[in-house]
């Protein structure tokens, strides 16, 4: 490759670079009127110095955090914690003490349905258990949820 060849590939490098300019009136830091060209060299001299990597971002975590291991999910508790949130919408469950949580009977309406969908889906794929607890949970919700519509009615 001739020199000349080279330099033109290094100029279209050049003109194909991302470059940002500043065309504020003022200064973001001192209100002051500002020019670009004082900003395009903020913006170099930080390229410089490098962008984070993952390794010094991950480094910023407490190390407790980085040693936690979670607790395998298994499905009887994934199907408890959607019982628990159908639970909370209906207003069984008490909200932390700094907080208010509404009932909401469309949201609980919609947990419960989305546990009859899983037990609709799961059948013959579940142990004894499993299936038991499935259908005593949406039992239950199923009666707590007629039980307020009820008292929604004749209030």
């Amino acid at each position: 490759m001739s020199e000349e060849s080279q330099e033109r590939e290094d100029e279209q490098e050049q003109s194909r670079r991302f470059r940002v300019t500043d065309r504020r009136r003022f200064s973001s830091e001192s209100g002051e009127p500002g020019s670009a060209e004082a900003t395009d060299e903020k913006i170099d001299a930080g390229l410089e110095k490098g962008s984070p990597t993952p390794d010094t971002i991950r480094s910023d975590y407490p190390q407790e955090t980085a040693s936690f291991s979670p607790v395998e999910i298994t499905f009887s508790s994934f199907v408890l914690g959607l019982s628990t949130q159908a639970l909370m919408y209906l207003g069984e469950v008490p909200p932390a003490p700094d907080r208010t949580v509404p009932t909401d009977m469309f949201a609980a309406q919609q947990m419960i349905d989305v546990i009859a969908m899983l037990e609709r889906k799961t059948v013959r794929n579940l142990d004894t258990g499993e299936a038991q607890m499935l259908e005593s949970i949406l039992f239950d919700l199923r009666m707590r949820y007629v039980e307020l519509k009820k008292k929604e009615r004749s209030s």
